[in-house]
């Protein structure tokens, strides 16, 4: 092995632990985030469920009351009035959860932001493999150059199209952005 070839397998091997280490990061961050979307639908739903089931146990409770007959004229207007500010807090609450719109958004878009830099890894994997020893090193300069111009057009059009507004329409009081 001559002189000029030690450092080109070097940076070959340098650029294929990069992609294979950066790639298996990125594996495991894609399998967090997928798992803490699911947790997040689950415990979002789960709330949901039983903020609705106390309203309906309230509403319950109300018509027992109403029904027995212990209940006074004022007694049955505070009762009503009651059951009517529970319900609109319940739907208040319920309504807030719609947070879990915008979390899904979020966190899709971080998913592909790890698979376009998986894409990325796999493109510098692959270029790591096709050097020639036996180049010169100019020829190595401009292939670094070629990966370092491929990768930067890559993370633009990755950033474009990621960089948009995470929205929910129609929350209670109207449209909420993020971003």
């Amino acid at each position: 092995m001559t002189m000029n070839t030690l450092p080109i397998q070097e940076l070959r091997t340098l650029l294929a632990a990069v992609a294979s280490h950066g790639e298996q990061h990125l594996l495991e961050v894609e399998s967090d985030l997928q798992q803490t979307a699911f947790l997040l639908n689950e415990a979002i739903e789960k709330l949901s469920v039983s903020f609705m089931k106390i309203h309906e146990l309230i509403a319950q409770q109300h018509n027992l009351l109403m029904t027995s007959g212990q209940c006074n004229e004022a007694m049955t207007f505070a009762l009503n009035d009651y059951e009517q500010k529970i319900g609109d807090e319940v739907n208040s609450v319920v309504t807030g959860m719609q947070f879990q719109d915008m979390t899904n958004q979020l966190l899709h878009r971080t998913i592909n932001r790890v698979n376009g830099l998986k894409e990325l890894l796999r493109e510098l994997a692959e270029h790591g493999y096709d050097m020639d020893a036996n180049r010169e090193h100019n020829d190595i300069a401009r292939f670094l150059a070629n990966i370092h111009e491929t990768f930067d057009n890559s993370s633009h059009a990755l950033s474009g199209s990621l960089r948009k507004v995470v929205g929910q329409q129609d929350m209670a009081t109207g449209d909420i952005d993020l971003f």
